[in-house]
């Protein structure tokens, strides 16, 4: 078991779309299924084989779910070391090959999304991130070769 942390809203998502797949979906399912069934000899139908797939892959995604949920923990800001990078923190660095600078928060994977600057602490600048304090380099190896980071600025907000 790995724990996951995750923000409040974070985790409530997450829990949404549980509740949302165990319930309006699989009714969904279950009547796409049934239409299907009522076509004809299930031994050539093609439609109820791809109805009967794509319930695999909805009850897969509910497995999914139920295993990060159980394992998901609220991660409590005010128990945290605001003094170096952890999960939920903000921090601005700046890439020391073209000093652009850009600030993410270090998220649980589920909740990362680059384009809201979010990224994962699984992910190789996440883990190169984590436990660095303001004015300290973050070197990391990426798909592109090897990064290195200023940290700028850390925080919570």
């Amino acid at each position: 078991m790995s724990v996951n942390y995750f923000s409040k809203d974070g985790l409530q998502k997450i829990k949404d779309e549980l509740k949302d797949l165990q319930t309006k979906g699989r009714a969904d399912m279950a009547k796409q299924i049934a239409e299907a069934r009522d076509k004809g000899d299930l031994s050539e139908n093609a439609e109820y084989d791809a109805a009967k797939d794509a319930q695999g892959h909805l009850e897969h995604r509910i497995k999914q779910l139920e295993a990060i949920v159980g394992d998901a923990r609220v991660l409590d800001i005010n128990a945290v070391d605001t003094s170096k990078v952890g999960v939920l923190s903000f921090v601005r660095i700046k890439n020391l090959k073209n000093n652009a600078e850009v600030k993410y928060q270090l998220v649980a994977e589920e909740e990362a999304n680059l384009a809201s600057g979010k990224i994962s602490v699984k992910s190789p600048i996440g883990k190169g991130l984590l436990g660095k304090k303001v004015g300290d380099l973050a070197v990391m190896n990426v798909p592109a070769g090897e990064m290195k980071f200023e940290i700028l600025e850390i925080s919570y907000d």
